[in-house]
C-alpha cells in the first residue's frame, strides 16, 4: 500500500484522480445504458428519467462528476508537460472533451425535452411523450459516451504505466 501512495503521489495527483474519476463516468454512463431502457413501461420510463434527471442536474454533481473529469485530466494534462504519459493523457482529455459535447449538444437537450412534457402524473398518453423523447436517438448517443469514457480511462491508465516505467 505504502508503494501505491508513493506511487500516486510521484506521479502527481492529477493523474490518478482524473482516471478514477473517468472510470466513474464511463461506470455511470453504462449503468444508464443497461438499466434505464430495457423492460419498462411507458410509466415508469418516463417517471424514472425525468427524477434521475432531476437529482443529477445540481452543482456537486456537475462539479464533481462532469467538470471533475474534465479538470483533473486536465490538471494531469499540465503536470506532465514534456513527460512521456502527455501524449496518452491528450488522447484521454480529447476523448472527454468529445463526450462533453455529446452530452451538451444531444443528451442534455432530449433531458430537457423530456421535463418540458410536464408531469407524468398527468401526461393523457405517456407513450407519445417517451416517443417524441428519442429514446433509441439519447440510448445511441449514451452509448458513444459511455465508448469514450472508457476509451479515456483506458488511456489515462495507459499514462500512468508509462509514468510507472518513467520514473
Amino acid at each position: 500500500m505504502r508503494r501505491v501512495v508513493a506511487f500516486t503521489i510521484r506521479a502527481r495527483p492529477g493523474l490518478p484522480l482524473a482516471d478514477l474519476r473517468e472510470a466513474l463516468n464511463a461506470h455511470g454512463l453504462n449503468i444508464v445504458s443497461c438499466e434505464m431502457f430495457d423492460h419498462t413501461d411507458d410509466r415508469t420510463f418516463v417517471t424514472a428519467f425525468g427524477a434521475m434527471d432531476r437529482a443529477i442536474i445540481n452543482p456537486w454533481f456537475m462539479i464533481s462528476a462532469f467538470l471533475g473529469a474534465l479538470l483533473l485530466t486536465i490538471t494531469a494534462a499540465l503536470t506532465n508537460l514534456g513527460r512521456d504519459p502527455l501524449p496518452w493523457i491528450a488522447a484521454a482529455l480529447g476523448l472527454y472533451v468529445i463526450v462533453v459535447v455529446i452530452t451538451l449538444a444531444v443528451n442534455v437537450p432530449l433531458n430537457d425535452a423530456l421535463k418540458a412534457a410536464g408531469d407524468p402524473e398527468r401526461f393523457a398518453d405517456l407513450a407519445a411523450v417517451r416517443e417524441r423523447f428519442h429514446e433509441a436517438r439519447w440510448a445511441a448517443w449514451n452509448l458513444v459516451r459511455t465508448a469514450l469514457s472508457a476509451g479515456a480511462f483506458t488511456s489515462l491508465a495507459w499514462a500512468l504505466v508509462v509514468y510507472g516505467r518513467a520514473g
